[in-house]
C-alpha cells in the first residue's frame, strides 16, 4: 500500500504518547501533509468532497491535464490513505477517507485548539438514488481480536460512545444499541445480515434516539477485516443511505474508529467530546 503503511520502527511523527503507552499510525504524516500540499490534490479532495465515490474519467475533467496526471495525483492521495476505492463494475470509484486527516488533527490540531472543536466535519456526496460512505484505518492487531472488539458489548461500549450493543451476531440475529442509563428504549437496532467471523459483518441499521433519525429509516453497515503483516485493515462502509442523509446518521464513524483503533493499541479510551457521551461515568475534563 505505498506509504500506508509502515515498519516496526515509525518515523517519531507517526506516533502519539499516551502516558507510556505508544500508539503507532500507519498511516504516513509526511506522507499526507505533503498529499494536501499540492493545490491539484487538494482539489481533487474538494471535488469528492462534493460528490463522493467518482471514477477518474469524471475527476478528469475537471483538470487542464492528461487523464494519467490525474491519475497519478489520485495514486499519491490513495498511498498516504486520504481517499480508498472501490470496484463498480468495470469502473473504479474514489472514495474520500477522513480517517487519517482526523488522525492528523488529533495529533497536531486538536492540542492547540479549545477541546469542543474536536469534532471531524462529515462529508456529503450524491451516488445515484443512495448514498455511502467509505471509512478504512489500519490498526495493530489480530482479526480475532478485533472482531471480539467489534462484537463485545463490554469493550465496544469503551469506543463506542459508552453504549451497549448487543447480539449474538449470527446470520439473521437481532441487534440493539442502548445506553446504561438516561435514555428510555434503543438508540438503534437492526439485523444482523452476514457474519463470517473474524472477516467480514454486515448489519442493518436504524437509528432511534430522535425524530429526524427515526425519519431516515433502515441502512446498511459493512465492517470488512483483512490481515495485513502484523496489523489489520477495517474498512466500514455505511450505504443504502437517503439520497442527502442526516449527517447524525453515519457522521460519527471517524471518532467510533478512532476510538477503537486507540483502545486496541494502547488499553486507552479516547476523552475527545462525545467520545463517551451515554458512559455512565464521563470522560475525565
Amino acid at each position: 500500500m505505498g506509504s500506508v503503511w509502515r515498519a516496526a520502527e515509525p518515523d517519531p511523527t507517526t506516533r502519539t504518547l499516551t502516558g507510556n503507552l505508544v500508539v503507532t499510525y500507519f498511516y504516513s504524516v509526511d506522507g499526507v501533509f505533503k498529499a494536501l500540499a499540492d493545490p491539484t490534490r487538494r482539489e481533487l479532495l474538494d471535488a469528492l468532497f462534493e460528490q463522493d465515490g467518482q471514477p477518474l474519467n469524471t475527476l478528469a475533467v475537471r483538470f487542464d491535464m492528461s487523464r494519467i496526471a490525474v491519475a497519478k495525483h489520485l495514486g499519491v492521495l490513495q498511498g498516504c490513505g486520504v481517499i480508498t476505492t472501490q470496484r463498480r463494475g468495470r469502473e473504479k470509484l474514489h472514495f474520500l477517507n477522513p480517517i487519517p486527516i482526523r488522525m492528523i488533527h488529533h495529533r497536531w490540531v486538536s492540542k492547540f485548539t479549545e477541546p469542543w472543536a474536536a469534532g471531524l466535519i462529515g462529508l456529503r456526496d450524491d451516488l445515484e438514488q443512495s448514498m455511502e460512505r467509505v471509512f478504512e484505518i489500519y490498526i495493530r492487531t489480530s482479526p480475532e481480536r478485533l472482531w471480539e472488539a467489534i462484537t463485545d458489548p463490554q469493550t465496544r461500549a469503551k469506543y463506542h460512545f459508552g453504549t451497549l450493543v448487543t447480539s449474538d451476531w449470527v446470520t439473521g440475529s437481532p441487534w440493539k444499541q442502548e445506553a446504561p442509563g438516561g435514555f428510555e428504549g434503543s438508540l438503534s437496532e437492526g439485523e444482523v445480515v452476514h457474519a463470517e467471523p473474524p472477516c467480514r459483518l454486515v448489519h442493518t441499521i436504524r437509528s432511534l434516539w430522535d425524530a429526524e433519525v427515526i425519519a431516515e429509516g433502515a441502512s446498511r453497515v459493512t465492517w470488512q477485516i483483512e490481515q495485513v503483516a502484523d496489523s489489520c485493515r477495517l474498512t466500514v462502509t455505511h450505504d443504502e443511505l437517503r439520497d442527502d442523509a442526516n449527517e447524525q446518521v453515519y457522521g460519527g464513524w471517524p471518532m467510533i474508529l478512532s476510538g477503537l483503533k486507540t483502545w486496541l493499541e494502547t488499553g486507552e479510551t479516547l476523552t475527545t467530546p462525545g467520545s463517551l457521551m451515554y458512559a455512565e461515568e464521563p470522560p475525565p475534563a
